[in-house]
Protein backbone atom coordinates (compact mmCIF):
# COMPACT_ATOMS: atom_id res chain seq x y z
CA UNK A 1 0.00 0.00 0.00
CA UNK A 2 1.95 2.83 -1.43
CA UNK A 3 -1.04 5.00 -0.39
CA UNK A 4 0.49 4.89 3.21
CA UNK A 5 3.94 6.30 1.98
CA UNK A 6 2.82 9.39 0.11
CA UNK A 7 0.42 10.43 2.85
CA UNK A 8 3.42 10.28 5.31
CA UNK A 9 5.37 12.85 3.16
CA UNK A 10 2.57 14.63 2.95
CA UNK A 11 1.85 14.67 6.73
CA UNK A 12 5.43 15.22 7.11
CA UNK A 13 5.55 18.45 4.62
CA UNK A 14 2.52 19.39 5.90
CA UNK A 15 3.13 19.30 9.68
CA UNK A 16 6.77 21.00 9.56
CA UNK A 17 5.28 24.06 7.49
CA UNK A 18 2.81 24.63 10.06
CA UNK A 19 5.01 24.14 13.08
CA UNK A 20 7.64 26.75 11.40
CA UNK A 21 4.66 28.39 10.91
CA UNK A 22 3.77 28.94 14.76
CA UNK A 23 0.72 27.01 14.37
CA UNK A 24 -0.86 25.10 17.49
CA UNK A 25 -2.25 22.60 15.06
CA UNK A 26 -3.26 21.51 11.77
CA UNK A 27 -6.40 21.93 11.16
CA UNK A 28 -6.22 20.94 6.97
CA UNK A 29 -4.57 20.23 4.12
CA UNK A 30 -5.43 20.55 0.19
CA UNK A 31 -3.50 17.86 -1.81
CA UNK A 32 -3.47 17.45 -5.62
CA UNK A 33 -2.54 13.64 -7.15
CA UNK A 34 -2.49 12.28 -10.27
CA UNK A 35 -4.30 9.40 -11.31
CA UNK A 36 -1.64 7.81 -12.94
CA UNK A 37 0.36 7.45 -9.43
CA UNK A 38 -2.14 4.38 -9.27
CA UNK A 39 -3.02 5.97 -5.76
CA UNK A 40 -6.44 4.58 -4.77
CA UNK A 41 -8.43 7.63 -3.30
CA UNK A 42 -10.51 5.82 -0.25
CA UNK A 43 -6.67 4.35 0.70
CA UNK A 44 -5.11 8.02 1.01
CA UNK A 45 -8.12 9.37 2.31
CA UNK A 46 -7.92 6.53 5.07
CA UNK A 47 -3.64 6.87 5.77
CA UNK A 48 -4.59 10.31 6.06
CA UNK A 49 -6.95 10.65 8.51
CA UNK A 50 -5.23 7.14 10.51
CA UNK A 51 -1.87 9.52 10.41
CA UNK A 52 -3.77 12.70 11.71
CA UNK A 53 -5.23 10.75 14.83
CA UNK A 54 -1.92 8.90 16.07
CA UNK A 55 -0.51 12.67 16.88
CA UNK A 56 -2.72 15.83 18.92
CA UNK A 57 -0.97 18.10 17.04
CA UNK A 58 -3.12 17.24 13.97
CA UNK A 59 -6.10 15.20 15.54
CA UNK A 60 -9.07 15.58 13.63
CA UNK A 61 -7.18 17.54 10.15
CA UNK A 62 -8.82 16.94 7.18
CA UNK A 63 -8.03 16.21 4.07
CA UNK A 64 -9.17 17.82 0.55
CA UNK A 65 -7.98 15.36 -2.16
CA UNK A 66 -8.42 16.51 -5.76
CA UNK A 67 -7.55 13.75 -8.05
CA UNK A 68 -5.96 14.67 -11.63
CA UNK A 69 -6.65 12.10 -14.64
CA UNK A 70 -4.10 11.54 -17.20
CA UNK A 71 -3.42 14.54 -19.99
CA UNK A 72 -1.23 13.66 -22.47
CA UNK A 73 -0.02 15.62 -25.94
CA UNK A 74 0.38 13.28 -29.34
CA UNK A 75 3.59 13.60 -30.25
CA UNK A 76 2.62 13.21 -34.07
CA UNK A 77 -0.14 15.74 -34.59
CA UNK A 78 0.51 17.84 -31.64
CA UNK A 79 -3.31 17.11 -30.43
CA UNK A 80 -4.03 17.40 -26.55
CA UNK A 81 -5.93 15.13 -25.11
CA UNK A 82 -7.31 13.16 -21.76
CA UNK A 83 -7.14 9.59 -21.39
CA UNK A 84 -7.32 6.47 -19.04
CA UNK A 85 -4.37 5.20 -17.56
CA UNK A 86 -4.07 2.29 -20.23
CA UNK A 87 -5.19 3.99 -23.70
CA UNK A 88 -3.15 6.71 -24.24
CA UNK A 89 -3.17 6.63 -28.22
CA UNK A 90 -4.07 9.70 -29.69
CA UNK A 91 -7.88 9.74 -30.60
CA UNK A 92 -6.70 12.49 -33.60
CA UNK A 93 -4.52 10.54 -35.72
CA UNK A 94 -4.08 6.85 -33.55
CA UNK A 95 -0.63 7.10 -32.81
CA UNK A 96 1.06 5.43 -30.05
CA UNK A 97 3.74 8.29 -29.18
CA UNK A 98 2.43 10.46 -27.12
CA UNK A 99 4.56 12.28 -24.03
CA UNK A 100 2.49 11.96 -20.90
CA UNK A 101 1.58 16.25 -19.57
CA UNK A 102 -0.13 15.42 -15.94
CA UNK A 103 -1.19 12.75 -14.22
CA UNK A 104 1.75 11.88 -12.01
CA UNK A 105 2.16 14.73 -10.37
CA UNK A 106 1.49 14.83 -5.97
CA UNK A 107 1.70 18.28 -4.67
CA UNK A 108 0.47 20.04 -1.80
CA UNK A 109 -1.70 22.61 -2.65
CA UNK A 110 -2.23 24.11 0.54
CA UNK A 111 -2.57 23.58 4.87
CA UNK A 112 -5.31 25.01 7.11
CA UNK A 113 -3.58 25.86 10.54
CA UNK A 114 -4.55 27.43 14.14
CA UNK A 115 -2.07 30.00 14.88
CA UNK A 116 -1.55 31.22 18.52
CA UNK A 117 -3.49 34.75 19.39
CA UNK A 118 -0.80 37.39 19.99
Amino acid sequence: MHELGLMTGVMDAAVEAAREAGATRLLGVRVSIGEATEAVEDALVFAFEALAEADPFTQGATLDLTMIRPRSVCLECGHEFEHDLYNRSCPVCDSFATELLAGRELQIDSIEVDLPEE
